[in-house]
């Protein structure tokens, strides 16, 4: 039965109510990661809309995230309902994702928008002069253009007047000084003939210009923002919340309250808000949010956990070692922006030759509208020759050159696992012919057939607690085969880079590395406390996942593959034979490994190095490009160009290929930009392109340049 009310504003109010609340903002929005079809979208609204507490929720399919609207339903039981239906999802920090909603690139569009409007509407007009409006009918026409365009081109232009005004308040010229010169000009001899009864006005002209260097400067900023937007979407999955022990209770905190050194709970299925090292014996993670690794990885007592990753077994005990900006998710999204704002020289090239454009640009407009004037007789044609050469020879297309495919490069490099830190660091990988490796850790895995049994109580806790002390790949590899003893009270805890730990228990010393550091009459791992012999540690090294496919794919393309290693003899032979490596290196310190580069590339060589231990270090800084996997000591990642943040080296080979890519693309579009200048200046200067004409061909200019700049993504 239909209900009718009397009262108008008794039935208006419910849908007033359903307006307003569709209208606020989200009480909670979770990432949905497995959502992929129209069939998903109802299944978790009808799962969500059955939840007490939810007045709506909606889900956006492109964005793979839900909205829900209900304040006082938890996260929690959202993801429990959820997780019945069959969908892992994960709270978004609402915060965060408001902060990458983009501002500017926002109101570009609505200025976009605008002009695009405002030019369609005064198209009218214009084309009713052209067919023969005249006298007091073309004047109101012109006048009703002049109300509709000026207010429009004001407002639209104002990101060209504000960059203008910034320069030349400072005495300084720039690409948008020539570009509001001419949108001015074109708006202020259009309002000079409505003012004196002229035939001719171009408003429409103005407008229209205004809407495609718009478009232009909106395309600009997208390939730009575009390397930013995955970092950000990944430091918006930090929860908000975290359970902390306080005097042996868990309490829930907001995760911003959190301090290094905090002791924290993390229930089965959560995401970990910060990092830090686990405390339980073991945890089960999953950090392919991190990594891109689908299968969750087993953790062992004081191995790093970071914020992101997810806990997939039993809950556990973790202590903070790192909160805030210094979490791994904030530093992930920190150098993305880095790298994507840094410069290299094909961009200092395109800089210099905009700042030589500008002036000369000014130039050659006054040099044309006095030779016309000269010429014609006619002021008005030869200002609309100078307006169009101002436009045409505005240097968009060179800005951009190099700027889009570097931006493309990065972010297609982040999706597969690449973080680049450095904006040379393309440019510069591109030029290599020698890859050199480290191998423990960088080729390698360690790992072993079974666990450690053959230690007393003491052995195993002397170097447990040892091997707690070092990031070294070897070190996390035996803490997984370790027995789960309580970990020794060692004092003077000392890492010797390329041999091994030392410290002292009870006033003895006690070391564990290589064999031959320990006078031990064996070549791999052992332990050694006082003046007991020395006890091996066996542990088997196994190729790093995609090794072959990237030796092979780096030989392909004509770079020769090298192993510089401090390990000894036998397990780099043994690895190389099984890799296909023949040129090798052992027993190389980091001092001898920093000269060996030092002296390949005096002898002409480009040279990658690859490597994470803090024997790498310094020759990870000397090499002409590097790399380190995210497993590797943070001095390393900070020394190293790239950072590796998946487990396989398969992909490897792509990297250099988009790396090469991207230095072929720059040098085209500066062709494309140069050649665009060689024919569209003469064409201005000879009076056969209208300012109109000059925006379109600046604006196809820029679209062609983006569109080779994108090519990056399909390289294969």
């Amino acid at each position: 039965m239909t209900h009718v009310a009397a009262c108008p504003a008794c039935a208006v109010a419910p849908l007033a109510q359903e307006t307003a609340r569709n209208a606020r903002p989200p009480d909670a929005v979770l990432s949905i990661p497995s959502l992929h079809c129209a069939a998903c979208i109802g299944k978790v609204e009808r799962a969500l809309s059955a939840l007490p507490g939810v007045d709506s929720a909606r889900v956006n399919l492109s964005l793979k995230r839900v909205s829900v609207h209900g304040p006082d339903v938890s996260d929690d039981s959202i993801i429990k309902v959820l997780k019945g239906a069959g969908y892992d999802a994960y709270p978004l920090d609402l915060t965060l994702l408001e902060a990458g909603q983009d501002p500017v690139g926002r109101g570009l569009l609505i200025r976009l928008a605008i002009a695009g409007f405002a030019m369609m509407n005064v198209m009218l007009f214009s084309v009713a002069v052209w067919s023969g409006a005249s006298d007091a009918t073309r004047d109101l026409f012109h006048l009703i253009s002049a109300l509709i365009s000026l207010p429009a081109v004001l407002f639209c232009g104002q990101p060209f007047f504000a960059n203008a005004w910034s320069a030349l308040r400072v005495g300084a010229l720039n690409m948008d000084v020539p570009i509001s010169l001419a949108i001015l000009l074109a708006a202020g001899m259009s309002l000079f003939e409505v003012l004196n009864g002229g035939a001719h006005a171009y408003f429409d002209a103005a407008l229209s210009l205004t809407f495609f260097l718009l478009i232009g400067r909106y395309l600009d900023h997208r390939s730009r923002s575009s390397a930013r937007s995955a970092a950000k979407e990944l430091a918006a999955l930090e929860v908000q919340t975290a359970q902390r022990i306080d005097a042996g209770h868990a309490t829930k905190v907001a995760v911003s309250a959190l301090r290094v050194g905090d002791r924290l709970v993390i229930p089965t299925g959560v995401r970990v808000p910060v990092d830090g090292t686990l405390n339980s014996p073991s945890a089960l993670s999953d950090r392919s949010f991190l990594t891109g690794e689908s299968s969750a990885q087993t953790l062992t007592k004081g191995d790093p956990v970071q914020a992101g990753e997810i806990n997939q077994g039993a809950p556990f005990e973790m202590t903070a070692t790192a909160v805030g900006e210094d979490t791994t998710l904030r530093r992930v999204a920190n150098l993305v922006e880095m790298a994507e704002n840094s410069r290299n020289s094909y961009t200092n090239l395109a800089d210099r030759a905009a700042r030589i454009y500008a002036p000369a640009v000014h130039l050659l407009a006054l040099l044309a509208f006095v030779v016309w004037v000269w010429i014609s007789g006619d002021i008005r044609f030869a200002l609309n020759i100078a307006v169009a050469v101002l436009i045409i020879t505005c240097p968009c297309a060179l800005g951009l050159a190099v700027p889009a495919v570097a931006t493309a490069a990065i972010a297609r490099l982040y999706g597969m696992g690449f973080l680049v830190k450095s904006g040379t660091a393309l440019e510069r990988l591109a030029e290599i012919d020698v890859a050199v490796f480290d191998k423990t850790g960088t080729l390698t895995l360690s790992s072993s057939t079974g666990k450690i049994t053959s230690l007393s109580d003491q052995q195993a806790g002397v170097a447990r607690r040892l091997a707690q002390s070092s990031d070294h790949p070897v070190s996390r590899g035996l803490l997984a085969v370790l027995p789960p003893v309580q970990p020794a009270a060692l004092t003077e805890i000392n890492e010797i880079p390329g041999f091994g730990m030392q410290a002292r228990l009870k006033g003895q010393a006690v070391r564990m590395g290589r064999g031959s550091w320990l006078g031990a009459g064996f070549d791999g791992l052992g332990l050694k406390i006082g003046d007991d012999p020395a006890i091996p540690l066996p542990l088997t090294d196994i190729p790093r996942p995609g090794v072959q496919t990237a030796l092979e794919g780096l030989r392909n393309m004509g770079i020769a593959p090298q192993i510089l290693s401090g390990d000894s003899e036998k397990p780099v032979q043994d690895l190389a034979a099984q890799i296909g490596i023949k040129d090798i290196q052992f027993n190389v310190s980091a001092t001898q490994k920093h000269a060996y580069l030092t002296g390949m590339q005096q002898a002409g060589h480009r040279v990658l190095m690859v490597g994470d231990g803090l024997n790498d270090t310094a020759s990870l800084a000397a090499a002409h490009a590097s790399v380190a996997p995210a497993s590797a000591l943070d001095a390393s990642r900070s020394a190293a160009d790239i950072v590796l943040l998946r487990e396989t080296l398969a992909e490897f080979p792509l990297l250099l290929k988009i790396a090469r890519a991207t230095t072929r693309l720059s040098r085209q579009n500066f062709a494309i930009a140069a050649g665009y200048n060689a024919i569209a200046v003469p064409v201005a200067l000879l009076g056969y392109a209208s300012p109109l004409i000059a925006a379109i061909a600046m604006s196809v200019s820029s679209l062609t340049v983006l569109a080779n700049a994108m090519r990056i993504r399909i390289i294969r």
